[in-house]
């Protein structure tokens, strides 16, 4: 590893078969913590080339572990995290509308490591039971149109440095790999990004598949649709960029969609949302994100259909009861919850 970052510290960048062998030392724990942080902090100081975001990735999912799903008319609905905005859980929520319109969800996730409450830690606080069992994954698919992917039980290298992450607490090039190796391999994948510069480097690299992607920034620095400003959204057939009006929606304060201090509190909005009593604009930015998912499969129609079909889901209890892998089998007995 020395000479590995001697090499980097002189602004040399990694080649993709060099980024791809060093990825699976790092899956192997050939390197002690110490090394692993050194090297993680190169990219804290510049952004990931192309070439190393490749090789890592194709490590990755050279090492997944498999998982036998059906997945061909699938979506996954994610972020690279590492915003610095604490939000609310938006796209695990609009996962669950998503799923309440009968499309289905493969949604793929982890612990936050550069925020409070990530999408495993809000399911878990609501009881939800990760699964690396094909068949029960399966199954969850078949009942409630959606399963969830808990990303360590199927990624040996996020489970190394799981640890290392959290106690850094701050964003690093494994926010970015999430997004990018749901073991599932669904069709579609609506991914959040924080910034426009990753935004252009994850185009160039999903460009080259054959799945469909839809990729959202906030303008402000969100990694969702977040409503507080205008929104970019990227596709194969070029970008965009949307006013909250033109999604049809009022602006929304960056307070109005903020996270609780714990995971608890956190789970504590989530399923108020889920049960229809969210607030106006925590609904609102679900709505929105949920409806620009569904637009971006080509399945169902116009944007404004999209919505409809989302509100439906949301409003109806859809979202609520369709997904009874949390709702009607996995709600731990709390006391907060009552």
């Amino acid at each position: 590893m020395k000479e590995i970052l001697e090499y980097l510290f002189n602004h040399y960048t990694l080649s993709k078969s060099e980024a791809k062998a060093i990825m699976i030392e790092i899956a192997q724990n050939k390197f002690n913590a110490t090394e692993v942080t050194a090297f993680i902090s190169v990219f804290l100081m510049r952004n990931i080339t192309l070439k190393e975001l490749e090789g890592f990735r194709e490590a990755l999912l050279d090492m997944t572990v498999p998982v036998n799903i059906d997945s061909k008319d699938a979506i996954d609905i994610v972020g690279t995290g590492g915003d610095g905005k604490n939000t609310i859980n938006i796209s695990t929520l609009a996962s669950f509308v998503v799923a309440g319109t009968g499309q289905k969800v493969t949604k793929h996730g982890n612990y936050g490591a550069s925020t409070i409450t990530g999408s495993s830690n809000v399911l878990e606080e609501v009881g939800y039971e990760f699964k690396n069992n094909s068949e029960r994954l399966q199954e969850d698919l078949e009942k409630a149109n959606i399963c969830f992917l808990h990303a360590p039980y199927f990624h040996p290298a996020l489970q190394s440095v799981g640890a290392l992450r959290k106690s850094l607490g701050l964003r690093t090039f494994f926010n970015l790999l999430g997004p990018l190796v749901n073991p599932a391999k669904p069709q579609f994948s609506m991914i959040g990004v924080y910034n426009l510069e990753i935004a252009r480097i994850y185009q160039y690299l999903l460009q080259k598949d054959d799945r469909h992607f839809t990729l959202v920034h906030g303008m402000d620095g969100y990694d969702e649709i977040s409503l507080t400003h205008d929104s970019k959204i990227m596709t194969k057939k070029g970008e965009e960029v949307y006013s909250p009006e033109d999604l049809g929606f009022n602006s929304v304060t960056n307070e109005s969609i903020k996270a609780a201090d714990t995971p608890l509190e956190t789970a504590k909005i989530f399923r108020n949302i889920l049960h229809g009593k969210g607030t106006e604009q925590q609904n609102s930015v679900v709505l929105a994100n949920a409806a620009v998912a569904l637009y971006h499969t080509d399945k169902f129609g116009s944007y404004d259909d999209c919505l409809l079909m989302a509100k439906e889901s949301l409003f109806a209890g859809k979202a609520l009861k369709k997904p009874g892998i949390i709702v009607e089998l996995k709600i731990k007995d709390h006391e907060y919850f009552r």
